[in-house]
């Protein structure tokens, strides 16, 4: 679905330069949707956006947003391969005149920054998650992504990560919180139709309330806690619950084993698993009750904000960067919420919580989505974003003028 950023004035120090990101693959999720949305900012601000990465199916969106798609093998993590791809990037940046590049994922970043190096230009990272770095090479290989000349952290929680784990990346950290459209996520914009074609694909009947978990279909997001919070739920007495689990499926077992698991949990018949949502404002919209039960924790959390900005109650575990995007007790008044934080891998607190949400009478449910919906607007717009990441580019062109 097109962004609508709207937000950039015309002669800017950013007009008439070129930025590159790569990233492996244009599919959906957070860091390729963010992708798409500076591509969008760059063009606005008259600079050319071009995009290395093996393709997807985001890549129409990206061409009709006025961007460059190079195709590229961005995914490869073999070593061979990765220095060939420094030589490939360093003279695509001499062919099309890049000014700046910014790798979004480990792998190629290791190419990106070689080939800038040897261009002499800006080098940016973003770290859209916190990796795993269970030996010495595997934080080495992580390293990369502290080695921008800027580094963009997507929450305050990665920061620290990263400060923690590479302390040599202090001075050059940006946080900048991952941003959401209000003009694509507001209540306003989605009509009743779209609501109801996708309950219908979903099989959800009118007089079903939706749970649902917009989430990649992947352990650490914790599908099943939510599955154990069902049957908690379903025993309490609560027939009129639909659990959707709406997400990208990973190429593996997992997905079956979510499936064997809630038959075993004899709540088969109350979850679903729908795959990946093409209308994720709509999605929102429709649900009771959004829940983000992560058992690792989220770098930054983007569903948790997409979820307030619809105006849906949202319960997601405490972890990572979920207390920055979620106002809640004990850090605020339980009228002053903006949703529930609850303990990681805990199906009762999880079920509490999310029974809590549904029991809200008509005018608390309104006043949390009026509360929700204006921290996301003051916080987490796509706008505010992108903003933040121009000024990144603009002032490393000014720190690097011959670039």
């Amino acid at each position: 679905m097109p962004s609508s950023v709207r937000v950039f004035q015309a002669e800017r120090p950013i007009a008439g330069r070129a930025v590159l990101q790569i990233t492996p693959r244009l599919d959906s999720g957070g860091a390729e949707r963010t992708t798409l949305e500076i591509v969008q900012a760059l063009v606005q601000a008259g600079a050319r956006a071009l995009v290395a990465t093996e393709g997807g199916r985001l890549v129409g969106e990206l061409q009709a947003l006025g961007g460059e798609f190079h195709r590229f093998p961005a995914a490869t993590k073999n070593p061979v391969a990765m220095a060939g791809n420094a030589r490939k990037l360093a003279a695509l940046i001499a062919r099309e005149g890049v000014d700046i590049v910014h790798a979004r994922s480990r792998a190629p970043a290791w190419s990106a920054r070689a080939a800038a190096q040897k261009r002499g230009i800006p080098f940016v990272t973003t770290y859209h998650g916190v990796y795993s770095a269970r030996s010495a090479i595997k934080s080495r290989y992580n390293s990369v992504m502290a080695m921008g000349d800027c580094v963009i952290a997507n929450s305050l929680f990665t920061a620290r990560h990263i400060v923690e784990r590479y302390p040599f990346a202090a001075g050059r950290i940006a946080t900048i919180h991952r941003g959401v459209d209000l003009r694509l996520f507001d209540p306003q914009a989605v009509s009743p139709d779209r609501v109801r074609a996708l309950r219908e694909k979903w099989g959800a009947p009118p007089d079903q309330r939706i749970v649902l978990m917009p989430a990649r279909l992947a352990r650490r997001k914790g599908h099943r806690v939510l599955i154990r919070a069902a049957r908690i739920l379903a025993d309490s007495g609560r027939g009129d619950l639909t659990f959707v689990l709406a997400g990208e499926e990973e190429r593996d077992a997992y997905p079956r084993e979510l499936d064997r698991f809630a038959e075993s949990a004899g709540v088969s018949g109350l979850v679903k698993r729908v795959g990946h949502c093409e209308d994720m404002p709509a999605a929102l919209l429709s649900a009771a009750c959004v829940v983000a039960p992560a058992i690792e924790p989220e770098a930054f959390g983007r569903i948790a904000v997409e979820g307030q900005a619809m105006g849906a109650p949202v319960v997601a575990s405490d972890l990572g960067a979920s207390s920055e995007t979620i106002h809640a007790p004990p850090e605020c008044p339980p009228g002053q919420r903006t949703g529930w934080l609850v303990p990681p891998d805990d199906p009762q607190a999880l079920a509490d919580s999310i029974a809590e949400a549904l029991d809200l009478n008509a005018a608390a449910r309104d006043a949390l989505a009026l509360r929700a919906r204006r921290r996301a607007a003051e916080l987490f717009s796509v706008e505010r974003m992108c903003e933040a990441t121009l000024r990144v580019y603009e002032n490393l062109l000014e720190q690097n003028p011959t670039g």
